[in-house]
C-alpha cells in the first residue's frame, strides 16, 4: 500500500487539512494519507499548542468519515526531539508492506535541504508537495529531482493561528473546521 504522511501539530485540524488530504489520496497513486500528529517538543514553550492526545482526538473526529485519511501517533511513543527522517525509519520498520511517501507545502520545500538527512529521504520516498502562498522567489533545484511530485492541490488559505485568534476573540470557526473536531472543540471550551 502506498501511504502519504501528512506532518503537523494539526492545533487544531482544520478543513484546509481536509482538502490536501483528500485531494491527494484521489488524484495521485496514494492509496491512504496518514495524518501524523506531532507531539508537543519539550524543549520548546507550549503557549497555545493543546495536549498531545487533544489533538489527536480532534484528527480522529475530523477523518472518521473519510476512509483513506487516517491519524498516527506514531511520534508519541519516540523519543524527543525527532526527525522526520526517523519517523520514516521507524514507520518502514513497523510496516514494512508498505511504501511511504511525505506530503509537504511549497513553502517547506524551499527550506528542506535544512532538514536531517534531507538526501536519504529524498533518494528514498516520494515527496509530494502541495501549493502554498509563499514569498520565496524562484524555484529551487530540488523541485527537478525525479522523486518531487509537484500536485495541482487546491491552494487553501486556512491557518490553525487564524483559528485560535479568531476564537480568543469570540468569533465561529465552524464553518473553517470538520464538524466532528468542531463539536469536540467547542464542548472542551479550547483556545478561549
Amino acid at each position: 500500500m502506498r501511504v502519504g504522511l501528512f506532518f503537523g501539530t494539526f492545533n487544531p485540524v482544520h478543513q484546509g487539512h481536509l482538502i490536501i488530504g483528500n485531494h491527494l489520496v484521489e488524484n495521485t497513486d496514494l492509496d491512504q494519507v496518514w495524518f501524523v500528529v506531532t507531539p508537543h517538543n519539550p524543549h520548546k514553550k507550549k503557549s497555545t499548542l493543546l495536549d498531545d492526545y487533544q489533538r489527536l482526538e480532534m484528527v480522529h473526529r475530523a477523518l472518521e468519515s473519510y476512509p483513506k485519511l487516517r491519524p498516527n501517533d506514531i511520534e508519541f511513543k519516540m523519543a524527543q526531539p525527532n526527525y522526520t527522517v526517523q519517523t520514516l525509519l521507524t514507520l518502514e520498520e513497523k510496516y514494512p508492506e508498505h511504501e511511504f511517501s511525505l506530503i509537504m507545502g511549497e513553502d517547506n520545500l524551499v527550506s528542506f535541504h535544512k532538514w536531517k538527512n534531507y538526501t536519504y529521504i529524498l533518494e528514498h520516498h516520494h515527496i509530494y508537495v502541495y501549493p502554498r502562498l509563499t514569498n520565496s522567489k524562484g524555484e529551487p533545484a530540488i523541485v527537478q529531482h525525479p522523486n518531487i511530485k509537484m500536485t495541482a492541490a487546491p491552494m487553501v488559505n486556512i491557518s490553525a493561528t487564524f483559528i485560535r485568534d479568531q476564537i480568543k476573540s469570540g468569533k465561529s470557526v465552524r464553518a473553517l473546521m470538520p464538524a466532528e473536531a468542531w463539536q469536540y472543540l467547542d464542548e472542551m471550551n479550547f483556545y478561549k
